[in-house]
């Protein structure tokens, strides 16, 4: 099975990154194959342009975004909106779960 990398991007300062960190670690160790976790801490407008930034905190597994957010054309140095709240561990798993299929 190849390698998941999962990546959380975010900024200090945004009120649910620091849960959305809790519950992608929660939902990482109960999985049973190989991933690599990465958090990515986006403090200037250059970088969150580079990294197409959706919003803090995002979650890119293997690359693609959690919820399937298209990559914006320039960065959004702001804080980000989940229509239905930040997603659950458990929730993030099963999307973990359904990327790894994927490959």
């Amino acid at each position: 099975m190849t390698k998941i990398i999962i990546e959380v991007q975010h900024f200090e300062g945004c009120p649910n990154s620091a849960e959305m960190i809790r519950r992608v670690k929660k939902a990482i160790e109960t999985l049973q194959f190989n991933v690599e976790y990465k958090e990515i801490l986006v403090e200037t407008s250059e970088l969150a342009d580079k990294l197409k930034f959706r919003g803090s905190p995002t979650v890119l597994i293997n690359g693609k975004d959690l919820e399937n957010m298209e990559e914006p054309e320039e960065g959004n140095l702001s804080c980000r909106y989940y229509k239905n709240g930040i997603p659950s561990a458990e929730e993030i798993k099963k999307n973990i779960l359904n990327h790894s299929t994927e490959y």
